[in-house]
């Protein structure tokens, strides 16, 4: 019974986590193009927004400490803050490239749509397998290759036509280098998640999802101080007041915007963790694949978007390359599975004679 309800609360858990990283992977590069659509023009305070809401990261870590207090027997208290000072330093470390991913998208978003933004982030995918290849030794397979080289045309084929989609009134210049931008957002976050599982394999202590949590808090908190530097550097702080009141859709608005922006954001960080840790990584990267459209179809309604030949080219480019790693992640899954289970049943024959 024990098993069951664990099992229950498991499969609980996993839907409520897959709610929660729907609204904040499609409603996060909404509500970010939304500020700069209607009159946001401070590319620091959007990148601030998108790790300012990390204290929210404290209710669940306070249920799981609270949690432990009641089920973890014996005289031993339950330790408050599970994570150690090397994987802190690292975390730490990991944070401020993701206060710099942070700029890089903001940046691109300021200058793409939505429509085109979404497709180029999907190459991180690809940047992941080849950083992952470099610092976890993760072996390339015919499927990831497929993968990369469908979400490289995909992104060459927006290149081509990168002035097709140009919003009015924007340089082609300033298109380019907003292009640009995005793709080394996508290109560094590939980074990142490789890094990620660098630090758990080194970590010499048990990767539980209260751990996972503690990282990603201090993982947004220093990407957000990282933010709030370059926040004072600009002068962002003292400009806040009047782009509020020069908002188009008024000053109330705007303030709802940036909140709802902020905690949307940490939506998607808290619910791509709990999927993954209820399930498996690769659902969180199914999710997000089939979630791709659904932010497209959302862009060209809500901005009047337009979706050309190219745009649906690149996306069913994109959606092929994540069907094909996933699938190539499947088969390696379910072949050492298969053979872990070959070893098991001689190893158990020897054991009875």
């Amino acid at each position: 019974m024990e098993a069951q309800a664990n099992q229950t609360l498991r499969k609980t858990l996993l839907v409520i986590n897959s709610i929660i990283l729907a609204i904040g992977n499609c409603g996060s590069p909404l509500l970010l193009r939304l500020y700069f659509v209607k009159g946001g023009k401070r590319i620091w305070l959007s990148s601030w927004l998108q790790t300012a809401a990390w204290p929210i990261t404290f209710i669940p870590l306070l249920i799981s400490y609270v949690h432990r207090c009641k089920t973890d027997q014996g005289p031993k208290k339950s330790k408050l803050i599970l994570m150690k000072y090397q994987v802190f330093i690292a975390t730490a470390c990991i944070g401020l490239l993701t206060g710099s991913d942070d700029y890089f998208y903001s940046y691109g978003a300021a200058r793409l749509p939505v429509s085109t933004s979404a497709i180029i982030i999907a190459t991180q995918l690809a940047f992941t397998a080849l950083f992952a290849f470099l610092l976890v030794k993760q072996k390339f397979t015919a499927y990831s290759v497929n993968a990369i080289v469908l979400l490289t045309v995909g992104s060459a084929v927006l290149g081509l036509h990168a002035s097709s989609d140009r919003p009015k009134g924007e340089s082609n210049k300033m298109y380019v280098l907003g292009f640009l931008m995005m793709l080394a957002a996508a290109a560094l976050y590939g980074l990142i998640l490789p890094m990620v599982g660098l630090m758990y394999m080194k970590a010499k202590q048990p990767i539980t999802y209260t751990l996972v949590l503690e990282i990603q808090l201090v993982m947004c908190f220093f990407a957000t101080a990282f933010c709030t530097v370059g926040m004072l550097i600009n002068n962002d702080f003292q400009a806040i007041s009047r782009e509020a009141r020069e908002y188009e859709l008024g000053e109330t608005k705007y303030y709802i915007v940036l909140v709802s922006c902020a905690i949307v954001s940490q939506c998607f960080f808290m619910g791509a963790i709990g999927v993954i840790f209820c399930a498996s990584s690769l659902l969180s990267g199914i999710m997000i694949a089939v979630l791709l459209p659904v932010t497209e179809i959302f862009a060209v309604i809500l901005f009047n978007e337009k979706f050309q030949a190219e745009k649906a080219v690149a996306l069913v480019l994109s959606l092929w390359g994540f069907v094909s790693y996933f699938y190539g992640d499947i088969s390696k899954t379910k072949l050492e599975k298969e053979r872990k289970d070959e070893r098991i049943i001689p190893s158990q024959a020897t054991e009875m004679t």
